[in-house]
């Protein structure tokens, strides 16, 4: 099993964040298992394309939210790391409260903010 679970599509709401706002999160290790993927989906020829990670961010996305992290973005390289036997990946997780939309500030455990949508 290479992830926890295949979903297909985002079961928390939009959490508004932009590139930029991805860019300063830090990343950190998940590992795939604990992964929930949210597309069922993944073409082949960005998998096997050398290029595909040279546009956007080096690091995948995850999201936690309702104690569950979701793989927002990314796919094609936490299946790349996989095939290389790689059992985790660095990834930008942003936490996200289940009790509400999106948290107004939230911050990592040393205190450091993350970007409020």
């Amino acid at each position: 099993m290479i992830f926890k679970l295949v979903g297909d599509g985002r079961p928390y709401p939009d959490h508004g964040l932009g590139q930029r706002d991805w860019a300063k999160i830090p990343p950190r290790q998940v590992r795939l298992d604990q992964l929930v993927t949210t597309k069922r989906v993944l073409a082949l020829d960005l998998l096997l394309d050398e290029d595909s990670t040279f546009y956007g961010d080096l690091f995948p996305h995850v999201v936690e939210w309702d104690g569950t992290l979701y793989l927002e973005d990314g796919l094609h390289r936490a299946v790349r790391a996989a095939l290389q036997q790689r059992t985790s990946i660095h990834a930008r997780v942003y936490p996200m409260s289940a009790t509400r939309s999106a948290p107004a500030s939230p911050a990592d455990s040393a205190g450091t903010p993350y970007p409020a949508p």
